[in-house]
């Protein structure tokens, strides 16, 4: 094969590649909304509950979407809550202050839970009930926060990953200008840092909600049920949208049933890519925060 037709075939294979995964991606998305927008409807959420009702509380509601939806939310935003401060906190540890043995040792620690399959922190959080039964607590049982914080540690090495990377990858020559101009570590960080990493950050935060909004295996053995109405508190059981899509693909009926199924999976893209839309205006925000000083 001459230079020029390797050069041609390798060309040719890049563009080909550069199609596949956004053909792909679109396939999947077309798809998904070819079989379920004709589900999406005020039935599909609330069912033969009045809406206001429904989303006042005031009734429960057995045959519709809402549950799940608030459900979703709530594990979402407490995941998050537990996850990012002790997940950016340790990227930034690691870019800014571990010696090189720290590094090692920590980075190993999480490419191990990076590592780690769903299931088994699912397997995990079911066991630590069960020994805090035997032990501490009798009455414990799985429940919203304990499915929070096994999503937590799931999603933990993902932040961590993204914010050392963007640290990292802050130009040296800032960090060299904050110290000339006499900034305190405390503060480089801080003023310099932080900002110039902020796209970085927050690009984690959104690979970390994406990940909690759709993963099922942990949720299963944690506390997530069917038809168990809006979220009681932190120690209730609840619904997901990830488990509902689950569940009904599994268990349908007819073809109705399995047509919610796909209004339901439409819901949950969408309010991935809400929460997503909403983590890069923060970021935007931030960034003009910074820019003005």
């Amino acid at each position: 094969m001459s230079r020029s037709a390797g050069v041609t075939f390798m060309r040719g294979a890049a563009w080909l590649a550069a199609v596949l995964v956004p053909g792909a991606v679109f396939a999947l998305i077309g798809y998904l909304l070819w079989r379920g927008l004709p589900a999406l409807g005020p039935d599909l959420f609330f069912g033969r509950t009045p809406p206001r009702e429904a989303l006042l509380g005031l009734r429960p509601v057995w045959d519709g979407i809402w549950p799940a939806c608030a459900g979703t939310l709530c594990l979402v935003g407490l995941t998050l809550c537990l996850a990012v401060f002790p997940g950016v906190g340790c990227g930034l540890y690691l870019s800014e202050y571990a010696t090189a043995a720290q590094k090692r040792r920590i980075g190993l620690a999480v490419d191990l839970l990076a590592g780690m399959p769903s299931i088994v922190m699912g397997l995990f959080g079911f066991s630590l009930i069960l020994l805090l039964r035997r032990t501490l607590a009798p009455d414990a049982n799985t429940c919203l926060a304990l499915a929070a914080g096994c999503l937590a540690l799931l999603v933990l090495p993902v932040l961590v990953a993204a914010t050392r990377e963007a640290a990292d990858a802050v130009p040296r020559s800032l960090r060299l200008g904050a110290a000339a101009l006499g900034l305190t570590p405390a503060q480089r960080l801080r003023h310099v840092v932080l900002p110039a990493a902020a796209r970085g950050i927050f690009s984690g935060v959104v690979l970390a909600l994406g990940r909690a909004a759709e993963d099922t295996a942990v949720i299963m053995f944690t506390g997530v049920v069917a038809n168990a109405g809006l979220p009681a508190g932190l120690a209730g059981k609840f619904e997901t949208l990830s488990f509902h899509v689950y569940y009904t693909a599994a268990q349908y009926q007819d073809q109705a049933e399995l047509a919610r199924g796909f209004g339901a999976a439409v819901v949950l893209l969408a309010l991935s890519g809400g929460l997503l839309a909403l983590a890069r205006l923060l970021e935007s925000g931030y960034r003009r925060r910074w820019r003005k000083g």
